[in-house]
Parts: C-alpha cells; structure tokens; sequence
C-alpha cells in the first residue's frame, strides 16, 4: 500500500515528524518498507506559458519558443514533441537547478538564444520516464512557484502489510490504526447520500449470491467525460503508484485508495439489458481492458450483460463495455465478493490487480453503498451528470456473520505478561472501531467490525492490545530456565554457507579419516612432526593427520581408478599439531580440484583445471563470506614450485594454495593436474559486517595505462602500489593485458591496466583525473622501476 504523507494527515496529523510517523506506523505492525520523496530536488521552476512556437531554422526537431513566466517573456530553444501555443509546463528560468544538481543557464542552441529551458516530468524526478513536456493543467497560473502549486514538500510511505490487515489497504484503514496509535482524533468522512435527480435505475440480477453476497449500481446520465482530472487528485493518485487515466477511471481509483473499495464503471451504452452476476460457462471468451483475452471456466465469477461477461468479477473490466472518449451514461458498481472464492483466481490468469489484491484478502462488507455515495460526489464535482437512485441486491445468509469475541481481563494480563488496566483496554478496544457490547465482572464481549477479517478469536484481540499499546512499553523478562543461546558475533559466518556455496560451485563434500600413515604425512607436511598413535588401527593410520590434503588425494586416487576423471572434493575437519609439550588441533577448509574444468559437451573443450581455477573457487568463496583473500608467491613442500601461494587474509597468512607437487603426482599415480587449497577454518568463518555505501550519481572515469615491469614483479606489488597511488576515489583497478615478446625487452613483461575514479558529489575533471594517473605512473616507476610503454 503506497500512498501520500500529505494525504493520510488530512486524516489524522498527529504531532510528530516525518521519522517518528514512520516508525510509529513500523511498531504499530504496518512494516515500512520504502519512504521516497514525491519529486526529485529542484528550486527555480515556474509554472510557464508558451505563447509562441517557431522552427528552429537549423534544426529540424527543435523549435523556438517564446515563454511567458508570470514577470516577462522569455526565449526557449526546446525539441519536445508536444510543445505548442497555450500549453503551460515546468520552465526552469536561468539560475534554477535540477534534480542531479543540474544548473540552467543562458546558452546558445544552434546559434539561438535559449533562456531557460521547459521541463518534461523525468527531469524533474516526477516519473521515471516521460515522452514531452509535463502538461500542467489550464488553472495552473504562469510564474507560480512548481513545488509550492503541486504541493511537492511530501513523500511516499510503502507500507509492506501482511495479508490478514486487509483493513489497511486504504488510506482510511491506516489512519484509523495511526489514531489508534497515537490518540489522536481520527477524522472520518462524512458519507451523506446524493440525492438522485432521475427515477432511471440498473437492471441488477446476481445469480451467484454465494459468491457475491451484495451488489450496489446507480447510472449517472450525461457525464462529460473530456473534463481534465484535477490536479490534486491527479498527484494523489501519482504518489499511490497509480497512473491517471481519465475523470471517471481516475475517481474509482480515488475511491479504492482512500476508502479500500475498489469500483468500476461501465459504459451504459454497451451494457445489453442489464446486469447479470452469474459463474461464467465453459469456455466462454472475455477480452480484458489490457487487450489479454482470457478462456473462462466454470469456477470463475463474472460481470455479465444479457448477452456477453463485460468483467471478470473483483478482477478487470473488460474491453468492450469500459469509459472512453464517446461515453455519455455509466453504470456505477460496487460490490462485495467472497474473498475464498476469489482467492487464486486471478493468479490463475496470470493477473494480479489492486482490486484483486484487495478482494482476496476481504473488503468491508458493509461499504459498498457508501462507496458509491463518496463516488458519485466526486463524479458530480469533475464530470457532472445527473445521478440516480442507488439500487442494492443483497443476500443476507450469504454475507459474513456479525462476530462477537469474548475477552477476558486475566488472559490479557497473562498472554501479555504485564498488567494493564481496565479504562486502558476499553480505550483501546474504542479506538480501534472494537465496540464493547457487554461488560462482565472478569472481562468485555467485543463487536468485531465488518472491516476486521482477521479478528476472530480472543488472542487477536490481546494482539491489538498490545500493538497499540506499544511492544516497546512491555516489560523485558528473560524466560526461565538453563538453557541459553549463545551469543554469535554478527561477523561469523555459519559452517553451513560455506558447504553450500562450494557445493553450488560443483565440489562434493568428502569425510576421511584422522589418521594418515607417515609415508602420507612426510610427502605433505614433511616439516611437521608426526603424531604417532599408540594403539594405531593399521600401519596406513598410525599418525594423526597434520593436513587434509592426504585424505582427499587419496579419495582422489580411488575415483580416478573407477573412471571418474572430473573430481571437485571439499572437506572440513581438525588437523593435529604437537607444539611445545601440547597438542593443537585446528578447524581446517581443504579443497581439491583435477580433471577438466567443465563436463564433456559440444560446446566446452577439454581444458584441465588449472591453479587459476582453483584461485577463481577461493575468492568466490572469499566474497560470499565477506574476506578478502590476497597471494603471495610462496614454496610448500606438497606443491609445484612455481605454482604455488600462501594465502593472506587482513595480512595475516591463512593457508596454502596451488598445483600439486610432480613427485607426489608420480608417487601417487594421480592423472592430470591436481589442484589444492587448504585454510583454517577460523580465518574463513570470521568475515566482516558488510555497511552499504550509497552509489554516486556523478559518471566514472576510465583510464588505461600500459607499464613495463619486471617479470619477477608479483601482481601483489603492483596492484598495492597503484591503489595507495591512487587515492580514495579508485573505485575499481582491472589488469586487461599481460604481454611479453616482441617490442617489449627481454626479462620484462607488458601490464595493461584499467583504472576507474568517480567522486560522490560531483563530476571529475580531466585535469584532476590526469594528476591521480600521473601519481600512479610516478609511484610505479619510483618504487617498482616500472616504465611507461610507448
């Protein structure tokens, strides 16, 4: 439900903040979701009048305007569309500045003089996209301030409800709960009946009572439909995310939003004889507004005339019988549907509507006459015509029972867990439209309201309670017993993340054995000391293991001789080191990659993993957990001496990486390259607390710089090297070629990088951009004795 600040205080204004009305709507239970302002931020637009429209004479899409602005006439160059003599639109006089911190100016355009500049809605943040100028309506006066005549000082609230609070799918629901809230004075409409002026009423016939248990009409004569919606109405419906269509669409809307009722309104004209609410037949063809034609089944309720379905009932109208440019008469509706025989039906098309939305959930079954009332005096004020009488068919068995709910002090006091007094509950109960019918000695019979679908037992009244009395006032009790949860810090990781982002990578999780032989143990960890058992199982497990990689290559080695050539394993375990008189042991992550890098298929090579692949998997992992991993060029006794790396996280080494050693390979009878990495555990579950960072708005710079370095220059080096060169505003450094042959030195190689900037309130120069390239071409040279390529 998405509507107006400005709007729901008309209702109810209580004296609080824009952020304290927020948040009081969040605790009521009505969550919050997005709060937006209505336009984007802009000072200086006028409400202009084009008086005069030429061709520009050297453009043939820009035309010469001449723009009455309330003080003086001013020149505009402008190539919207829809520009034309009489329109009055937003015109930004020279000095003004638009959302973006845009700043008009008086400029040259082709050669013509452009004093100002004519405003379509997208540029003033008033849509996301707009195909002219903003047409503003006759009555607006030229030189009025935009802001101050539309009353754009407000925003939006998006409140997320869940689907029992049907009741707040209105204006009216959400200030009678913000009342309620802040006891304030809830000011409802007065709803008087419109006096009809001809005896002329709809043929109504509901032979579907189950379904629709009461339908209001009343025909309205001799509307004029041309009529522009007025403004107010317009930006009401805009900042409810509800597009302005014409006079008669536009107050059906109106309605449905400020009421919770939603309405229709058919053309008279192409309403055959009458109405008919009936279940449709098999088969039958209904083309939608939305041009979608849809084939009706048994089990779905439509609005019908004697001869076609001008409606899928609580859903859409259809496309023949709709108000459009030529209607005189209509036909008002409004009606109250079964919400379980509605549920799912228009999902089952593929639709879903505001009506929809609000039908499945219940509406009111005691507001169609009254919404039909508060239409029709809309409808008088715009469009005219002539009402007449408001006829109503209704099933009394079939509408929902007047329910009564019996609550007792005690309970409210026990599920509560404090003790509120009776007047604080009977205040409550009244101001949430709950009527005490009868007082007993230990507690209330409460009527429940005919717009409450979702109070039907006694703890739905103790939930009102105390949401309206306030979480936050309730008293804080730990619940007894010995049993706590401990406290997990915000930073760790859960073990089960980290399984399943490496199983999503392709890995299978694989669980060895503790213990290893010594054989195993000196090839991996030679320069660990072994940890005998002294009752070992077999001679092959006489040691505990110092690594996790002897257990996975030995599953390895068992795969391959079964011809499973592609392996990706994982495992999570403790490995065991004597230190000192003691014995550590540790939680380790170890992986092992070999065969090719993806299945055989038509499309993929065979290409082998190699250790870049492997490094790929360890960083993904690395950014799902919230580390940044970095590498060192490093030896390690199990791995290819020149293809090996230790791994770093905040500086601190965390484990090993790389291509497994050629011996071990031989040694173990393995095929293909064999890839590893293992690190502690501790290191990996402890990321950081990620803090959003808002996005800049001001455009990002590229620049490409090409550097000879040295070829035993580590990456590392250079990107830290950059960066620090760089300054705060690096937003992004890429490496895009490496190359060494001809034109480049022997014992050198060619690094081609990318380096992006952008500033967080405005756009950077070429000069300032060229000063932060020329510190990163200075750095690289001075400490790496890198050179720029020619």
């Amino acid at each position: 439900m998405k509507f107006s600040e400005q709007w729901l205080r008309e209702w109810v204004n209580p004296r609080m903040s824009s952020n304290e009305l927020v948040e009081a709507i969040t605790m009521a239970g009505l969550e919050v979701d997005e709060v937006e302002p209505v336009s984007g931020a802009f000072e200086g637009v006028v409400v202009g009048e084009v008086t005069a429209v030429e061709p520009h004479p050297e453009a043939d899409k820009l035309s010469l305007c001449r723009v009455w602005d309330g003080r003086e006439t001013l020149d505009v160059v402008c190539g919207a569309p829809n520009v034309r003599v009489g329109l009055r639109a937003p015109l930004a006089r020279p000095g003004a500045s638009l959302p973006g911190g845009m700043e008009i100016r008086r400029t040259e355009v082709r050669g013509q003089t452009s004093n100002g500049m004519l405003c379509a809605e997208s540029e003033l943040e008033l849509s996301e996209a707009s195909e002219g100028l903003m047409e503003l309506a006759s009555e607006a006066e030229a030189g009025a301030d935009l802001r101050q005549w539309l009353q754009l000082d407000d925003q939006s609230l998006d409140v997320d409800l869940t689907p029992n609070r049907s009741d707040c799918l209105s204006i009216r629901g959400v200030a009678r709960d913000l009342g309620a809230l802040t006891e304030e004075p809830f000011e409802d409409l007065v709803l008087d009946p419109v006096p009809a002026v001809h005896s002329e009423i709809p043929s109504i016939r509901v032979d579907a009572a189950a379904a629709c248990p009461r339908y209001v009409g009343r025909i309205i004569r001799n509307v004029n439909v041309a009529v522009e919606t007025p403004v107010w109405m317009q930006e009401r419906l805009r900042r409810s995310g509800i597009r302005s269509i014409d006079p008669v669409v536009d107050v059906t809307n109106y309605v449905m939003l400020e009421l919770g009722q939603p309405m229709h309104a058919f053309d008279r004209a192409h309403v055959q004889g009458g109405i008919v609410v009936r279940m449709a037949s098999e088969g039958e063809k209904l083309t939608l507004l939305d041009g979608q034609e849809l084939t009706l089944g048994t089990d779905n309720l439509v609005i019908a005339d004697h001869s076609k379905p001008v409606a899928l009932a609580g859903i859409m109208g259809g496309e023949g019988s709709g108000v459009s440019e030529h209607t005189r008469d209509i036909v008002l509706e409004s009606a109250f549907f079964d919400p379980v025989r509605l549920a799912g039906k228009a999902r089952a098309h593929g639709l879903h509507t505001d009506s929809s939305h609000r039908f499945e959930r219940g509406v009111d079954w005691r507001l169609q006459r009254a919404a039909t009332e508060r239409a029709t005096a809309l409808l008088l004020s715009i469009v005219g015509g002539e009402p007449g009488e408001v006829i109503e068919v209704v099933s009394e068995q079939h509408l929902p029972a007047q329910q009564t709910v019996h609550l007792r002090e005690e309970r409210v006091n026990t599920v509560l867990g404090m003790t509120i007094d009776r007047t604080t509950t009977e205040e409550i109960l009244a101001r949430l439209g709950l009527r005490v019918v009868h007082l007993y000695r230990d507690g209330w019979e409460v009527e429940v309201p005919s717009f409450r679908f979702d109070i039907a037992l006694e703890v739905d009244l103790i939930e009102e309670i105390g949401r309206i009395y306030g979480y936050n006032r309730m008293p804080v009790t730990e619940p007894e017993g010995r049993l706590r949860l401990s406290a997990e810090p915000e930073s760790r990781r859960p073990m089960d993340r980290v399984r399943d982002h490496l199983v999503a990578l392709g890995y299978q999780e694989a669980i060895t054995y503790s213990f290893i032989s010594p054989e195993q143990q000196k090839q991996v960890t030679p320069e660990a000391e072994g940890i005998e058992l002294a009752n070992p199982i077999s001679a092959d497990m006489a040691v505990m293991r110092s690594s996790l990689w002897p257990g996975l290559l030995e599953t390895l080695a068992y795969n391959q001789k079964r011809q499973q050539h592609r392996v990706r394993l994982f495992e999570t375990g403790l490995r065991f080191e004597r230190k000192d008189q003691s014995i550590e042991q540790e939680g380790m992550l170890s992986a092992l990659l070999s065969g090719p890098v993806a299945s055989e298929n038509w499309v993929n090579g065979n290409r082998e993993v190699d250790f870049y692949d492997a490094k790929g998997d360890l960083e993904s992992l690395g950014a799902m957990l919230g580390q940044s991993f970095s590498f060192a060029r490093e030896r390690h006794p199990a791995l290819h001496p020149g293809q090996s790396a230790r791994v770093y996280s905040g500086g601190q080494p965390v484990g090993w990486i790389g291509t497994l050693h050629p011996g071990i390979q031989k040694s173990l009878d393995l095929n293909g390259n064999v890839c590893l990495y293992e690190l502690s555990l501790e290191a990996v579950l402890n990321g950081h607390v990620p803090h959003f960072k808002a996005f800049s708005k001001f455009p990002e710079v590229r620049r490409d710089l090409a550097m000879l370095v040295d070829e035993e220059t580590e990456w590392a080096a250079v990107e830290n090297v950059a960066r620090e060169a760089a300054g705060e505003l690096l937003t992004g450094l890429r490496v895009f070629d490496v190359y060494q042959g001809e034109h480049v030195k022997e014992g050198f190689r060619s690094l081609a990088l990318s380096l992006f900037w952008q500033h967080p309130e405005r756009t950077l120069g070429d000069a300032e951009v060229q000063e932060l390239l020329d510190g990163v071409t200075n750095a690289l040279s001075t400490r790496l004795g890198a050179q720029l390529r020619s």
